[in-house]
């Protein structure tokens, strides 16, 4: 990285031992690090790709469906990896469809350059992960999915898999989002038993503060209770329905492909082995402006049963809302070999708070359009609101 460019960036000048030299970047710092072309692309780069603390990355306009998912390794690149495993090509320039129950490499349009000091974390976007599309960044010679090697340059591929519903994608579309930081993060509990001292980050279902679980990031547990105004706690997917269009928003009827799940007398759900869900937390949470949040998607301590494939929260999310306090996390839910018990209030997850490097210059909101900035069990944006349905 070029002088000029370190020059846009007076928190990574400072020492290693400064705590301010290390955090995810925020938005104006991945809008230099794309004027300067560590982040270059096929195409240019669009202004809402960038979210408070992380970049949408979108399809390029072919995908590669393979006979099963891998990883390149230090030996291989994607593209050489992926020949021995290659079943056809799949056209994306338009739209095509991808099936449920195959795997999909799909080279992305954007490229990173990164300096030495900056390495990376992919997640799948909200809306992906309420479809239940199993969606990981993969780059070249990596040992690990979702992770960005310091310094990486060169391509990156998505491989996606969806699980529930056959979907119809085309070039552009985004499906999973990269964070960037510096340094190694400070420990959350740390973290989040400071924050407890300056401000409530966690509150009941009423919007009244509640005192943290900590223990390895804040514990969350499962709503089984509804509210006074619906009794549908959760949703289950539907199988043999028919294909969700990624570019129709608020356009599917969610009783064609969701059953929703209504509160017994015992306040418990048994999750089918291999069905998909969707609920929510009890309680509601804030991620303050200087922070984001992970959720840790598959903890067995607490069951055989992952949780939220989709883990970005961004900095923002539940916080400083005029007419409340705190925002349900909606978590999407599938129990792997053997049906599940769950309890109201059950601690079912765990959410890792990291520091920002510099405060970030917008938060999630309803003001750069953020999709579920005011949620509490919600379906992914594509099916229609309905009041019928109970939606």
């Amino acid at each position: 990285m070029t002088g000029d460019a370190l020059a846009l960036f007076p928190e990574l000048l400072l020492r290693d031992s400064d705590p301010l030299n290390k955090g995810i970047l925020p938005v104006q710092r991945l809008e230099e690090l794309v004027s300067n072309g560590n982040i270059r692309a096929s195409s240019p780069i669009l202004d809402d790709q960038i979210q408070p603390s992380s970049i949408d990355l979108r399809l390029s306009g072919i995908a590669y469906r393979v006979s099963a998912s891998f990883l390149p390794t230090q030996n291989a690149t994607v593209l050489q990896k992926l020949q021995d495993l290659l079943i056809e090509e799949v056209d994306l320039s338009s739209s095509a469809l991808l099936k449920k129950g195959s795997v999909y490499i799909v080279p992305l349009q954007e490229e990173l350059f990164l300096p030495d000091f900056i390495s990376g974390r992919a997640n799948p976007k909200s809306s992906t992960g309420r479809l239940d599309i199993f969606t990981r960044l993969i780059t070249d010679y990596a040992a690990k999915f979702e992770d960005v090697r310091a310094g990486y340059k060169g391509k990156l591929y998505a491989e996606i898999a969806p699980l529930t519903f056959d979907i119809v994608v085309r070039e552009g579309s985004r499906l999973n989002q990269l964070r960037l930081s510096r340094g190694a993060p400070r420990s959350s509990d740390t973290m989040l038993r400071e924050m407890r001292e300056r401000e409530s980050i966690v509150y009941s279902p009423d919007a009244s503060p509640l005192k943290p679980m900590i223990a390895e990031g804040l514990q969350l547990s499962i709503d089984l209770e509804g509210t006074d105004s619906s009794a549908i706690v959760g949703y289950r997917a539907l199988k043999n329905t028919g294909p969700v269009d990624l570019a129709n928003i608020d356009h599917y009827d969610p009783r064609e492909f969701w059953e929703p799940i209504h509160r017994n007398s015992k306040r418990t759900i048994i999750l089918a082995a291999g069905d998909f869900y969707i609920l929510a937390s009890k309680e509601k949470v804030s991620i303050p402006p200087d922070y984001a949040a992970e959720m840790i998607p598959y903890d067995p301590s607490v069951g055989e049963f992952r949780i939220h494939y989709a883990g970005f929260f961004d900095p923002g999310f539940g916080w400083g809302l005029p007419e409340s306090r705190g925002t349900h996390a909606v978590l999407e839910v599938r129990s792997h070999d053997v049906p599940s018990l769950l309890e109201h209030g059950q601690i079912v997850c765990r959410l890792v708070y990291e520091q920002l490097l510099a405060p970030p210059a917008r938060l999630y909101g309803k003001d750069i359009g953020s999709s579920y900035s005011s949620q509490r069990l919600a379906l992914s944006k594509h099916f229609k609101r309905n009041p019928d349905s109970g939606v």
